[in-house]
């Protein structure tokens, strides 16, 4: 009787052992499929972030625009910014805007700041009217602050228009991106710190969805951007003609029979000045062989320009978004004036006749 009893506590320890042991087992599985799922909603939180940089207080700041130095100090704090440092004449920056004003209307409410550093290139970009009617025209809606004195552009360690930095919300700095392009990465990095942001303060708001599409204009130039002051111009070797520069004279030029490729080649008198070529004379020409699908010019003054490609008069066809029903383009603002818009890119000789002194260019971009 006892030997019975004795293997009926035994058997009855071993089926309690294996119940408990199956119990723990499954329960064992549903805790890890939990985990996973809570691991994969919020994988990467939290990060060791001591691989990056503090992003650098806004300082030296020339003017505000859309915004105010308190409100938009109240406006960095804890959120996601998006600086972007650039210039309103720069083509190349202002290709990239559409996609920042898109990702400002798409992200804003849900903590992303958008921050517009405009550090200039040339001394007419320093100007806040100039600057303010700029930021109007191209319908920018978010701050825009006047970096004049480069301090933002130093602090940045910054050497290029445009250049994009994605700061998160405890201000580190977690992305730059140089130029044009990769705005897909770009998004999908905002989607990130926005993600992390929303987890921190608790809130179900995830923001993973289809990126914005707007396509990417690729230029088509082989022809590269021309600077006409003679110290943006300091071994480049794109002036032609043989009397060269001669810092801040008046100097009488004359076309020469040979004309070399992506060199810009001037006619009449020109005074010489560190960021530009100003017209002395009543009238005046610029020529350059190039080649590209599109040709702008940032320029300052009062003036009327006759434009002339391979020695005919511009066709309507080719005309750019600035050349009037009368092919000529007429210039007051200073700004980036877009004079050619081919349909691909080619090879031309362009001619420019200028009506009036103190017409000034500056530089040629292309597209």
């Amino acid at each position: 009787m006892k030997s019975e009893l004795k293997t009926a506590i035994i058997m009855g320890i071993i089926i309690v052992g294996i119940a408990s042991a199956i119990g723990v087992y499954f329960e064992s599985l549903d805790s890890t499929g939990s985990n996973s799922k809570s691991d994969k909603k919020n994988s990467g939180f939290p990060i060791n972030k001591n691989q990056f940089k503090k992003s650098p207080e806004l300082k030296g700041i020339s003017g505000y625009i859309n915004t105010n130095a308190e409100e938009l100090e109240k406006r960095i704090h804890g959120n996601v910014i998006l600086y972007d440092i650039w210039t309103y004449s720069c083509i190349n920056c202002l290709r990239t805007l559409p996609h920042i004003e898109a990702w400002y209307e798409k992200y804003s409410e849900r903590g992303l700041v958008v921050i517009g550093v405009h550090s200039p290139e040339f001394e007419f970009e320093k100007d806040y009217n100039n600057v303010n009617a700029a930021v109007k025209k191209l319908g920018i809606k978010y701050p825009v602050v006047l970096d004049n004195d480069m301090t933002v552009w130093d602090s940045f360690g910054n050497h290029y228009w445009p250049r994009k930095y994605l700061v998160d919300d405890e201000g580190f700095i977690r992305y730059d991106h140089v130029g044009e392009g990769n705005y897909d990465e770009t998004e999908r990095i905002i989607q990130k710190l926005l993600d992390e942001r929303s987890h921190k303060l608790g809130l179900n708001i995830t923001a993973t969805e289809p990126l914005v599409d707007i396509g990417e204009e690729v230029p088509q130039s082989s022809t590269p951007e021309i600077y006409f002051g003679y110290n943006y111009a300091a071994g480049r070797n794109q002036f032609g003609n043989s009397e060269g520069f001669n810092p801040q004279k008046d100097v009488s030029y004359s076309i020469p029979k040979d004309l070399r490729p992506n060199n810009f080649y001037l006619d009449g008198i020109w005074k010489n000045l560190p960021d530009s070529m100003m017209l002395s004379s009543n009238t005046g020409k610029i020529i350059l062989p190039y080649t590209a699908k599109q040709v702008n010019i940032v320029s300052s003054g009062k003036s009327s320009l006759s434009i002339y490609l391979d020695g005919n008069l511009l066709e309507k066809s080719k005309f750019g978004n600035d050349v009037g029903s009368d092919g000529k383009v007429i210039t007051s603002e200073s700004r980036l004036y877009n004079i050619i818009q081919d349909s691909e890119s080619a090879s031309h000789v362009l001619e420019i006749r200028v009506d009036s002194p103190g017409f000034e260019i500056f530089t040629f971009t292309f597209g």
